[in-house]
């Protein structure tokens, strides 16, 4: 039959349409192909199972529709509505545009997903468990209650590789495949410095400078200025970039130099800390709490007449005690636990 058929029939109405299809019995023997997007947009409980679909539904209604097999290859789905345990199985969805579509209790099992873009798409509850994910685009996914396992990252012909969280799936392929994603990982261990402070008016200098120098010095300087707005994430994000750090650069010379991030920060990570404040300041209160507990890792404040004394003193003062104690503290990791019978 042909398509125009097809949507004939489906003009009249979603109730009809599943009517017809029951009597007619269509299988993947004998695939539709129709443009539901030229009959309605509600298509509520609609059974396109084996359809061939590859067409324009954005912001569509499929709230618990069969869409099992069917084909949407490179479809905009865009802002659709799949929600309801919509059902997906073995759909052929490569190429398609999922962006803020709204998956939330789909059943998505064995779905090719490969080359999708899935950005601030919804699968809360959803199954996306064998999905092939070569390829997908995945940014800002909510994942609450999904099930998702051996998900597929490579292509067709590749020994298969498969990974239980479509967020890191990218990631993982990039790994395996891509010797320079390698080398940055390896970089950011032994290169990154990062630098947090309040740099504010005349202390952009001090950043500037030391950013400055130690890239001179084959370092990575990362900078998180604590004069911004704060956000619920703002003490993680500096945990993160901490995590990620040969060492630290603490500019503590304003002594509303967040100290509650530096005290959720320092004792999590045996990294070293280097401390710096210009002539004429204090270290906020509960800093000494804080080198006293944890001076394995944070060095003991260094204090500057300028910039350009700073600068001078970098290589003795700041990076070679940071670099000593760094190996220090990784040799301390690596030590085994001894046990003493008696």
């Amino acid at each position: 039959m042909a398509s125009e058929e097809h949507l004939k029939i489906l003009k009249q109405g979603v109730e009809q349409w599943n009517k017809w299809r029951l009597e007619n019995g269509i299988s993947s023997d004998y695939p539709m192909d129709i443009d539901p997007s030229r009959a309605t947009q509600n298509l509520v409980f609609a059974d396109f199972s084996d359809a061939n679909l590859d067409t324009d539904l954005r912001g569509a209604d499929l709230r618990s529709a069969d869409l099992s097999r069917a084909k949407l290859v490179f479809a905009d789905l865009s802002d659709a509505n799949l929600s309801g345990k919509a059902k997906l199985r073995g759909a052929k969805l490569a190429g398609a545009d999922l962006q803020c579509a709204n998956l939330t209790g789909a059943d998505l099992t064995d779905a090719d997903l490969s080359c999708t873009d899935l950005v601030e798409t919804d699968f809360t509850n959803a199954t996306i468990t064998g999905c092939r994910t070569y390829g997908t685009s995945a940014w800002n996914v909510t994942l609450k209650g999904t099930d998702q396992h051996n998900l597929v990252i490579t292509k067709e012909g590749e020994p298969v590789v498969t990974v239980d969280n479509i967020e890191v799936a990218q990631f993982i392929y990039l790994l395996l495949h891509n010797e320079k994603v390698r080398d940055a990982i390896d970089t950011i261990g032994k290169k990154c410095v990062l630098l947090i402070g309040r740099f504010t008016g005349g202390r952009i200098a001090v950043l500037e400078r030391l950013r400055e120098e130690l890239r001179k010095r084959d370092f990575m300087p990362m900078v998180f200025n604590f004069d911004k707005p704060e956000t619920k994430d703002f003490t993680e994000t500096v945990r993160l970039l901490a995590g990620l750090s040969r060492f630290v650069i603490a500019d503590i010379t304003n002594p509303r130099s967040a100290p509650l991030e530096l005290q959720a920060t320092v004792p999590e990570y045996m990294i070293p800390f280097v401390p710096i404040l210009e002539r004429g300041e204090e270290p906020f209160a509960m800093f000494r709490d804080l080198w006293i507990k944890h001076r394995e890792w944070v060095l003991d404040p260094i204090r500057y007449p300028s910039v350009d004394r700073l600068i001078e003193v970098l290589d003795a003062k700041i990076v070679k005690p940071a670099q000593v104690r760094f190996a220090e503290l990784l040799a301390r990791k690596a030590e085994h636990l001894r046990i003493k019978d008696i």
